[in-house]
């Protein structure tokens, strides 16, 4: 049965928490990626940040989300949850922006087991990590090309 470490990505570009969204949002599209690892100096994994995390920053607050009570406003959700959706619409760092300690695998995980992680989880880039540090990513594509090699041929 193969594992992430024969269809993973190795040589993985990444972003650090301080990055600026506009140059993160630039290697996303430039490179047709749907996420982008986030790591630290260590090169330890700190987070991911997804185009959805980019997206969210053109989104509308639903009125039910917020009303005003006597020149007051109220939020109807959680203030937690709140913060963190204000915190991401204003993002100007990667850090602000992204998913924070998200799903892993590590290299020996059998194909089958990335694919229902992907789907159950509707993960698009899921990181690879050994000993605490970012070895690969996986995406759907590569996942795809290998369930059904001859769909990636012309």
């Amino acid at each position: 049965m193969l594992k992430a470490r024969d269809i993973m990505t190795k040589h993985v570009v990444t972003v650090r928490p301080e990055t600026e969204i506009t140059q993160a949002a630039k290697l996303l599209l430039d490179n047709h990626f749907n996420g982008l690892p986030v790591v630290d100096e260590q090169e330890r994994l700190v987070g991911i940040l997804c185009q959805g995390d980019l997206i969210v920053q053109q989104k509308k607050f639903p009125m039910p989300t917020l009303f005003t009570f006597f020149d007051g406003i109220i939020p109807l959700t959680s203030y937690r949850s709140l913060e963190k959706e204000m915190g991401k619409i204003a993002a100007t760092t990667v850090a602000q922006a992204m998913t924070p300690d998200p799903i892993t695998i590590d290299p020996d995980t059998n194909l089958e087991d990335i694919a229902t992680l992907m789907v159950n989880n509707n993960i698009h880039t899921l990181p690879v990590v050994e000993g605490g540090r970012l070895v690969g990513v996986i995406g759907k594509e590569d996942v795809l090309r290998t369930l059904m090699p001859s769909a990636g041929r012309d």
